[in-house]
């Protein structure tokens, strides 16, 4: 009988095994594990799939966490060194009125032309109330603060009715680089187009089709398509949204009059610069919301109306998803992996629902107040992080940076 002894040692470890794979002790707020029987993350009671001790082990009330990132950096981000992503010290770029730091060769506080150790660009930058001024000057009290009124505001998203989605399975991060279709099924069930014959929605819309998606072919625009813009930016500024945001960054001696914001966002979002050659080939609009191509893989393309109207045609197919975020109602979150037209998208973040002027209104406002960093809101009462980076090798104005991306990068988990 003694043989037998190791065969019903190993039975008993592995029932063992199984039985914690069946339970969430040690296990509350795991990442997603694809080989147990049950689950124990935060998203399991949205999937259906937590085990049975789930809420009365992991339910307990926590403190308040910052978000968790679910994105890396987008891959043209990875790419560039950090010279081209951050100011050089010697200069007041997005420096204006931070503190004193003796490190610092030249300074960009209210008292440098006291003691003579301003940056040159100083009286340019920073001696005037307007967009340069620190990105530190906003709190993050005051980005959840008007984040959330933002949120408020968004009366223009879709319904619980208006969008069906049918977002299949969810994958590990660590199989976001597999390339396998997931899903047999479009992301997209159904969507109440009524919602693109709203005066944002239609002015967004007549704007995707006017960019080449590959980058070093330069982008050359027709005066409608110019005309587009504008009317584009005139029906945002209609909207409860865009007013709150503006609103907001006047206070903060951002901007003092309605048209230099306006003209700002114009530059900043639809600005051409160079990402390939030397041609003007990209803006941060043709990114973020359009995309891109770029050295054989899909860059930007942080939208949902796009991703539906190409879906819709047959462009893209939807492979997976490894986030989705907490809300209950639009607009929501989902972080998913797609093929566009031949091209592979690891991890693409979108916001799911939300009106134009709600995602152009949340993006600019991290890019003004925390660009090349990470920008932390609320909405709705669940944290979310937002990440931009400003484009460095060329300019517009005084030295201010047109946006190279914007997306979700986290959310509660």
């Amino acid at each position: 009988m003694r043989p037998c002894v190791p065969l019903i040692v190993a039975i008993l470890c592995s029932l063992a095994w199984a039985g914690k794979l069946e339970s969430c002790a040690s296990r509350c707020n795991e990442k997603f594990n694809r080989d147990a029987a049950c689950q124990c993350d935060r998203q399991c009671p949205r999937h259906g799939d937590c085990c049975e001790d789930y809420e009365h082990l992991c339910t307990v009330q926590e403190d308040p966490e910052e978000p968790e990132p679910f994105l890396g950096l987008e891959e043209e981000m990875l790419e560039a060194p950090a010279s081209n992503l951050y100011s050089a010290p010697s200069s007041c770029r997005d420096r204006c009125h931070e503190a004193f730091d003796r490190h610092q060769p030249c300074h960009c506080n209210a008292r440098c032309p006291e003691f003579g150790n301003c940056c040159k660009d100083f009286e340019i930058l920073c001696g005037h109330e307007g967009f340069s001024y620190s990105r530190d000057a906003i709190t993050k009290e005051e980005l959840q603060s008007v984040s959330e009124k933002i949120y408020r505001a968004d009366i223009n998203k879709a319904k619980k009715e208006d969008i069906i989605l049918n977002s299949q399975n969810r994958i590990s991060p660590s199989e976001t680089r597999d390339h396998v279709d997931r899903c047999p099924e479009p992301l997209f069930t159904y969507v109440n187009e009524k919602l693109f014959s709203k005066p944002t929605y239609a002015a967004f819309i007549s704007l995707l089709n006017n960019y080449q998606r590959a980058t070093g072919r330069g982008e050359h625009f027709s005066a409608q398509q110019l005309a587009e813009q504008d009317a584009f930016l005139r029906e945002v500024m209609k909207t409860a949204v865009l007013k709150e945001l503006y609103g907001f960054l006047r206070h903060q001696n951002r901007y003092s009059s309605e048209q230099e914001f306006v003209n700002d966002l114009k530059n900043m979002w639809f600005g051409l610069y160079s990402r390939g050659n030397e041609e003007e080939d990209s803006s941060g609009f043709e990114h973020v919301f359009s995309g891109e191509i770029k050295k054989g893989k899909v860059t930007g393309f942080h939208n949902w109306i796009r991703f539906y109207m190409q879906e819709k045609e047959g462009l893209v197919d939807y492979y997976s998803h490894v986030y989705d975020g907490p809300w209950d109602s639009y607009p929501d979150v989902l972080a998913m992996q797609f093929n566009w037209d031949g091209y592979y998208k690891e991890v693409g973040s979108a916001f799911i629902g939300s009106s134009p002027e709600f995602e152009f209104a949340l993006y600019s406002l991290c890019f003004i107040a925390r660009p090349g960093k990470v920008c932390q809101l609320s909405l709705g009462g669940y944290p979310l992080a937002i990440q931009t980076y400003p484009w460095d090798k060329s300019t517009y104005g005084n030295g201010k940076k047109y946006i190279a991306t914007a997306y979700v990068v986290s959310s509660t988990q």
